[in-house]
């Protein structure tokens, strides 16, 4: 099992950014992709951006062009920085990590970090 841990969340003001941050305990070689979600009050858990182990990433259209997805592999950490945020961002943001274990991929998630955009 991966664990992992996120950081980063908390108030921000609406034209601000914001830099989540997701430790996680596995080796880069066990995991095949890292992503954030978020859920929003009321609303479905949304994929915001997904990284492969291959470096290939992919952002929903909400924050495409916005938001950039980067990993440290030395330091086991995935980072999220999303811009000119809005109070459409507001929502508590997850960490997910997609484990390689046999044949299977096994889902790992953080605990969730609020993020909350005041206008």
């Amino acid at each position: 099992q991966v664990q992992l841990v996120e950081s980063g969340g908390g108030l921000v003001q609406a034209g601000g950014s914001l830099r989540l941050s997701c430790g996680h305990s596995g080796s880069a070689a066990s995991i095949a992709a890292m992503a954030w979600y978020r859920q929003a009050p009321g609303k479905e858990l949304e994929l915001v951006a997904r990284i492969t182990h291959a470096g290939t990433s992919n952002y929903a259209d909400s924050v495409k062009g916005r938001s950039t997805l980067s990993r440290d592999d030395a330091k086991r950490t995935v980072y999220l920085q999303i811009d000119s945020l809005t109070s459409e961002d507001t929502a508590v943001y997850y960490c997910n990590a997609e484990v390689v274990v046999g044949r299977d991929i096994i889902k790992s998630w953080g605990q969730g970090t609020q993020v909350t955009v005041s206008s």
